[in-house]
């Protein structure tokens, strides 16, 4: 068994799951009529959760490479630059997440949409950005 793409493999099914909860967990939030307004506090922590996983699998790729090559994966030009929007995405999202947990349940429903509507975004910008690193680099 090939353990380089074993690890590739594990380290891209933990990503798979935190684009999941990241994306699903702000459309869960956002979604009317599905009457999850009160389950914010429970998607905000699959929010944060999934934001983590992102990272951690994020540069769990690039210490499989280095462990295999002694380097970082080689990218440039638009790779580089979804990469950059994936981490910004990332951090962003983890602090917003991390804020509506800390204080959101007493933020006025307007705030709370905003903030919601500013993580799906977050999400889905990230989202975009894989496909353009995985295709560019």
């Amino acid at each position: 068994m090939d353990l380089q793409n074993l690890s590739y493999a594990a380290i891209q099914v933990v990503h798979n799951f935190g684009a999941v909860a990241v994306v699903g967990s702000a459309v869960g939030a956002l979604w009317p009529g599905l009457g999850l307004a009160g389950m914010r506090r429970p998607l905000a922590w699959a929010m944060l959760l999934g934001w983590a996983a992102q990272a951690a699998s994020g540069a769990a790729f690039g210490g499989v490479s280095w462990l295999y090559y002694g380097r970082f994966p080689d990218i440039h030009g638009i790779a580089v630059a979804a990469l950059l929007i994936k981490i910004a995405c990332a951090a962003a999202g983890f602090m917003l997440a991390a804020a509506y947990l800390y204080r959101g349940a007493g933020w006025r429903e307007r705030a709370q949409q905003a903030t919601w509507r500013a993580l799906a975004a977050l999400a889905a910008t990230a989202l975009t950005a894989a496909a353009f690193l995985r295709w560019f680099s």
